[in-house]
């Protein structure tokens, strides 16, 4: 299969303009899309589960007649997950056990200090009440998804997790209500779209309404959360995936090509990008990459992936191919190099980070232990992976001892009418103790 990749080097003049070009990703917003949605999210207010089930009876050729058919009882997760086949209940079962060893190792605490005179400062974490679990469904399988999303909510201390998964014409994912079964997840509803995100924002007469709401889907699906941020929390509007591979030249070539196919394969706007500082390596990778691709399921999207926004770099060195990262701050990252922790110290920007020829980003995918919901379009300059964190909140604690109110009082009376707020200095003043 004829396929053409980029390629590029750090020596040519133009190279940072050229790296710009292909890393940079605009999906420009539909107004006409953006309309529809709204409208959406508008008549599921006003209507309630009557618009649920309008929309699901429309867009995913379901037959509700009754708000009791959104809800899919505890009993049919409980025979999805008694019914699977020993090989996929048992790697369900190694995934779950791996994520949740991994994220309570997240979970903060509550702390506080005392001061000398008897004041006592500190933070009080708190889980979120409710939660809400989008996921793909019909013949798209995510259970790593459900699990990625759904034990570091249960860790976190969520009281109740809600999921909501679509039924394209009553076609129920098995593996994905297995999932949801081992996860803890305690309540599922059968809805997808962006009318599931507007019944998760604002309720209706049988769905709750969330504190906030995670999981992938469609461009529908990510419109009516960004619309309905600030009514409740949102975990991430994400990208395309992305894969950054640095490689010392040493790695087999046949497993970085796959490295890259794993992200390209999601599809066409997928990233897939490899920096090295052994030329003859990188012709060896390309070599591959023509060499494997036919054999793909998914050719036809792997090819347009790489051909419209993979590349194979040339680097200087592997610190420039560091700095490179940096720049790009991708989704995943591969160190396939010979002292993969020297390296990470040189990575500031980067969602999760692969260490050694062995660490395929295909295992953190899926069962490693880490979250496999990513910071993407660079945002890993600024963002995490979704964690525990992520469901719980803090409260500061303050309580002052009537010596502590005296002294932090004339501090504070000073500020405020620094401020012109006069009530503020007054009620700090109110407290002080006079001595005199």
């Amino acid at each position: 299969m004829d396929i053409s990749i980029t390629r590029l080097s750090t020596t040519s003049e133009d190279f940072s303009k050229q790296l710009n070009f292909l890393t940079s990703w605009d999906e420009s917003s539909d107004l006409e899309l953006h309309q529809q949605v709204l409208e959406i999210i508008n008549n599921v207010r006003a209507k309630g589960n009557q618009a649920i089930i309008e929309y699901s009876n429309r867009f995913d050729q379901c037959h509700y007649s009754s708000d009791s058919e959104l809800l899919l009882s505890q009993d049919k997760l409980k025979s999805a997950w008694e019914n699977l086949d020993p090989d996929k209940s048992y790697a369900l079962q190694t995934a779950a056990k791996r994520i949740r060893n991994y994220a309570e190792k997240q979970k903060m605490q509550s702390w506080q200090y005392q001061e000398d005179d008897g004041s006592l400062l500190g933070q009080k974490i708190t889980a979120l009440d409710k939660v809400g679990l989008y996921v793909p469904g019909g013949k798209a399988a995510y259970p790593s998804s459900v699990l990625m999303n759904a034990i570091p909510a249960k860790v976190a201390g969520v009281s109740e997790l809600i999921m909501v998964v679509p039924t394209p014409k009553g076609e129920v994912n098995k593996l994905v209500l297995a999932a949801a079964y081992v996860a803890g997840v305690d309540r599922v509803f059968t809805i997808g779209g962006a009318q599931a995100i507007a019944a998760l924002a604002y309720g209706t007469e049988t769905i709750p309404a969330v504190d906030k709401i995670v999981g992938p889907g469609n461009i529908y699906v990510a419109t009516a959360k960004k619309l309905v941020f600030g009514q409740v929390g949102i975990d991430m509007i994400a990208g395309p995936s992305e894969i950054l591979v640095i490689c010392d030249g040493k790695t087999d070539p046949d497993w970085i090509a796959m490295d890259l196919f794993s992200q390209a394969e999601h599809d066409e706007n997928a990233q897939a990008i490899l920096l090295s500082d052994d030329f003859q390596f990188l012709d060896a990778v390309e070599q591959s990459i023509h060499r494997l691709l036919p054999e793909m399921e998914r050719a036809d999207v792997i090819k347009e992936s790489l051909s419209r926004r993979g590349a194979l770099i040339y680097t200087r060195n592997l610190e420039e191919a560091a700095e490179i990262c940096n720049t790009i701050a991708p989704e995943h990252l591969e160190l396939s190099v010979e002292d993969p922790q020297a390296l990470s110290d040189k990575i500031h920007n980067a969602g999760a980070i692969f260490l050694g020829r062995h660490t395929a980003e295909a295992l953190g995918d899926y069962c490693a232990g880490p979250n496999h919901v990513l910071p993407t379009s660079s945002t890993a300059r600024y963002s995490s992976p979704l964690g525990v964190y992520d469901f719980q909140k803090r409260s500061s604690l303050i309580f002052c001892s009537p010596e502590g109110a005296s002294t932090l009082g004339k501090t504070a009376s000073i500020l405020a009418r620094g401020e012109g707020l006069t009530a503020h200095a007054k009620s700090a003043e109110y407290r002080i103790i006079d001595k005199s």
